[in-house]
């Protein structure tokens, strides 16, 4: 293409936003059974179906079916808000409509809260119940007890106490303790005085013996149990069965429980230690997160303007949000808060991200449209003929073309290449057109060369006849026709150049410079295409009348003045001069005159 040196314009498609890619919302979930729901119909759907079970739903899950159902619905909103805006209508008028899922969800959330309520409530009674029970039978062991004889007669309904005592269910927490210690103290004050059947009683207590040095053994190898949550559930579990286990003789139980109670504090020291680790790694990972909550926040989006800087951006944020996958939980308190903040942040620079997007897939189309009508343009000026003005036509659309944006990936290639073979077919005829005419301008340049050489020998020369041949040379310079554009303005100033100082030189008159001058700039004037000499030459003429009236004036008045004073005759020289200086232009305008036709003339031709 003539004068444009472009290449198709490298443009970016239009992507839909990223999703946001960050852990879910409650990671307390993997370490349960509880499954994890992708949509709020099926949050729904499970809350149901545990309002409709005959067992009581656990609150954890009942937590965390809330968290996700009104995480999605909020997510659905802000989906069917941005719907509104993007078909053109008011963000401040939007009105959210009612989600039909939502009071089917609260109902079924009421129904499960009523139920668990009523459960607990059955479940303290019970346990208040239990406790009442519990402390009856230690009233009935403290009576069997007074004497060692009774302690003899009374032997099997103790036995029966026993077995009535574990078949209890639980009692309230506040309870636990002191109820199990007025009870093993009165057991072991039975056993005290019992004497008679004492092979019953040395049976018993090696039975116990043996079943407390059991639950010694395994209290020692949870000391090995790697999972320290699991070691100390086993650990309550052993106490529990400790606890429902009778005396053992009065000279072992001291050593005894001290061997099980060690054993425990050391299960129990591996539980509490990993849990102050667990404490120390969490407020670590609450630290690296709100580092990373910050990085998001303070990406500026303000300068992003263009497809690639958007890209690079999106980058940073998913490798923020890879590096949050990495880190572990945060405490439980500020868990849940810290990843609202951190996914708040990625959800702002999305949403911005989009908005730009959808503005840009508008701008994309109004660009579409501009180039459409530029390349229908060149279509239509391709076989043109009038090449000076179809040029800069051409040359002005190249321009337009260049200040419009990009347009639609998909299109782009397709439509430069249309605009580009439009322009190129006109300018491949131009110069097809104009071949013989640039051989002319070729060999008109070294005619005019060849002038500039021959003034430039005068400039050595002192012959009388010097100014002459100046004339003469200049003459024919004028006579020489277009020269190449590209060499046009560099060949003129070598001309103007030697020719002013052969006028130095020769001392040439100064009408006689003019007249060069005109002449030159006149046929800088007629190369232009659509130039108008014959206005040029109205001009002239009509500045020509004006001079010779003027002229006349002053020759009629010379008539009437009075030549006897000093006075008259000062003003009559001083009127003659003035028409002869006059004539000396009437006869420059002549000559302009006689020039531009010869232009005329030859443009004519």
């Amino acid at each position: 293409m003539d004068t444009l040196d472009q290449t198709p314009q490298a443009e970016a498609p239009v992507a839909e936003p990223a999703a946001v890619a960050v852990e879910t919302p409650l990671q307390e979930a993997e370490d349960t059974n509880i499954p994890l729901m992708k949509t709020k119909e099926e949050v729904v759907a499970r809350a149901q179906e545990l309002a409709a079970a005959e067992e009581v739903a656990d609150k954890q899950e009942l937590d965390l079916l809330k968290q996700l159902y009104y995480r999605y619905h909020h997510a659905d909103a802000m989906a069917l808000r941005q719907e509104f805006i993007d078909n053109g209508g008011d963000a401040q008028q939007y009105v959210p409509a009612i989600d039909p899922t939502e009071e089917a969800f609260k109902e079924a959330l009421q129904t499960i809260r009523q139920r668990r309520t009523d459960a607990l409530l059955a479940q303290e009674k019970e346990r208040q119940d239990n406790l009442l029970k519990k402390q009856a039978v230690i009233e009935k062991i403290k009576a069997l007890a007074t004497t060692p004889d009774e302690a003899n007669n009374n032997y099997d309904a103790f036995r029966q106490l026993q077995s009535e005592w574990k078949e209890i269910g639980a009692v309230p927490a506040e309870a636990v303790t002191d109820v199990w210690k007025s009870y093993q103290l009165y057991v072991e004050q039975f056993y005290d005085m019992l004497k008679q059947n004492h092979e019953m009683r040395v049976y018993d207590f090696q039975k116990n013996l043996e079943a407390k040095t059991i639950l010694c053994e395994k209290a020692e190898q949870l000391q090995e149990e790697a999972d320290v949550v699991k070691a100390l559930n086993k650990l309550q579990t052993l106490h529990q069965d400790w606890k429902e286990i009778g005396p053992v003789s009065k000279d072992l139980r001291e050593s005894l429980w001290t061997r099980f109670k060690d054993a425990s504090t050391i299960v129990r020291k591996r539980h509490q230690d990993y849990f102050e680790n667990r404490k120390a790694q969490e407020e670590e990972n609450l630290q690296k997160k709100t580092a990373l909550c910050e990085q998001v926040e303070a990406i500026q989006t303000d300068g992003l303007s263009t497809f690639a800087q958007w890209d690079e951006t999106t980058k940073q944020i998913l490798e923020l949000q890879a590096q949050w996958k990495t880190i572990g939980f945060a405490p439980q308190k500020q868990n849940n808060q810290i990843f609202e903040r951190f996914r708040a942040a990625c959800d702002k620079f999305f949403t911005l991200k989009h908005e730009y997007f959808q503005n840009v897939k508008g701008s994309l189309q109004e660009n579409l449209e501009k180039k459409t009508a530029l390349a229908e343009q060149a279509e239509a000026l391709k076989d043109s003929t009038e090449w000076r003005k179809t040029t800069d036509a051409l040359v002005e659309l190249q321009k337009q073309w260049k200040e419009i944006g990009a347009v639609p990936r998909k299109v782009s290639d397709q439509l430069w290449k249309r605009f580009t073979s439009a322009c190129d077919a006109f300018f491949e005829a131009k110069k097809a057109a104009q071949g013989p005419q640039r051989a002319e301008q070729n060999e008109n340049l070294e005619k005019k060369q060849g002038i500039i050489q021959q003034l430039k020998d005068l400039l050595e020369q002192t012959e009388e006849n010097a100014a002459q041949e100046v004339r003469r040379l200049q003459q024919q310079w004028n006579e020489v026709g277009h020269v190449p554009m590209r060499e046009k303005d560099r060949v003129y100033a070598q001309y103007h150049e030697v020719v002013d100082a052969l006028y130095k030189k020769f001392n040439l008159s100064q009408a006689q410079r003019r007249l060069s001058s005109f002449k030159n700039a006149l046929k800088v004037t007629a190369e232009k295409e659509g130039s108008n000499l014959v206005r040029e030459r109205d001009r002239l003429q009509r500045a020509f009348e004006m001079m010779k009236n003027e002229i006349q004036t002053y020759e009629n008045n010379l008539g009437f003045l009075s030549v006897g004073s000093k006075k008259g005759n000062s003003l009559v020289l001083e009127i003659q001069r003035k028409v002869d200086k006059l004539k000396g232009e009437l006869n420059l305008l002549a000559e302009k005159i006689k020039a531009v036709n010869q232009e005329i003339r030859k443009e004519q031709k």
